[in-house]
């Protein structure tokens, strides 16, 4: 095996990589001083921010569940005035709302401010907090969603309240799914879009055999077929 001699390819790589160490060496010592505030700068700001999780945040979250919570017991009992109002002692969710808005049970409470103004009659109200409210939680997300159709429903907005069930229909949940597809099929059958409607109350029939919407399904969907063959 021959050696290699002077000048080779390796040699050369061997060479560049000491050159761009070189480089490197110096660059650092001549910005020693702007690396060490940059590198300063982020340790204040993980630290900061670690900080300000623990010590604000957290026992700002840990508050505002501790409101929450008669609240809750309140929108339970069906008492929608105190629940969102308070009793005079605890907040209710518009209060929670506003002072532990940036915590997940201050956004939790515009879910709930929304369905207690549902079941007041209050359906502008309703739909002004359930609009903008989304949850990672699948049950919640499916129900805000279709509490605001019904609050579109009630206020005559036929469009947007069958959007709204379609878009809370879409969400795979034996619980909600089939309540959703049963208010979008009837506001179909309504408006006379029966093929619509049969669409949805089949879904309800092939996909959602166990729910209490398919025990009766046959009549709406023999109904709805009745008519569409008209």
């Amino acid at each position: 095996m021959s050696k290699q001699q002077k000048g080779t390819p390796a040699e050369d790589n061997f060479e560049n990589v000491e050159s761009a160490l070189s480089k490197t060496e110096h660059f650092i010592e001549e910005n020693q001083n702007k690396l060490s505030i940059i590198a300063l700068a982020i340790i204040v700001i993980v630290g900061g921010y670690w900080g300000l999780k623990k010590f604000y945040f957290l026992p700002l979250e840990n508050e505002a569940q501790a409101q929450v919570f008669y609240a809750q017991q309140y929108f339970e009992q069906d008492s929608f005035k105190l629940a969102l109002n308070g009793d005079g002692i605890n907040p209710g969710f518009e209060e929670i709302m506003d002072e532990f808005g940036s915590t997940k049970a201050g956004k939790l409470s515009g879910y709930y401010a929304g369905i207690a103004h549902l079941q007041m009659g209050d359906f502008e109200e309703a739909v002004s907090y359930l609009k903008g409210f989304s949850s990672s939680e699948i049950n919640i997300n499916a129900t805000a969603t279709g509490a605001l159709g019904d609050a579109y429903a009630e206020l005559g907005e036929t469009d947007k309240a069958m959007s709204q069930y379609k878009k809370a229909a879409s969400i795979d949940n034996e619980l909600t799914a089939p309540v959703y597809l049963m208010k979008l099929a009837l506001m179909h059958e309504t408006a006379g879009n029966y093929a619509e409607a049969v669409a949805s109350y089949t879904v309800i029939k092939e996909k959602y055999k166990s729910s209490s919407e398919a025990r009766q399904i046959d009549k709406y969907l023999t109904r709805a077929q009745l008519k569409q063959g008209k």
